[in-house]
């Protein structure tokens, strides 16, 4: 499975808290710099898909509210 096939089956909260994990892992420091750029790396995929899961959330709530006005 990839990371990004692997990504798409993963939750906001997920996403999120393995997002906190990498920040906290780079604030610590200590890791090599190709560790370091990996956790970046990996860090703008976690991003991304937390980024997709609040368009999806604003596009639902947009929706729902253009229904409510009709």
């Amino acid at each position: 499975m990839t990371d990004e096939t692997r990504d798409e089956r993963l939750s906001y909260e997920q996403a999120r808290a393995e997002l906190a994990q990498v920040v906290e892992k780079l604030e610590v420091g200590g890791t090599s710099l190709e560790d370091s750029l990996a956790l970046w790396e990996r860090g703008e995929q976690l991003a991304d898909v937390c980024q997709r899961w609040l368009d999806g959330a604003r596009a639902r709530i947009d929706a729902a509210r253009q229904a409510a006005q009709e």
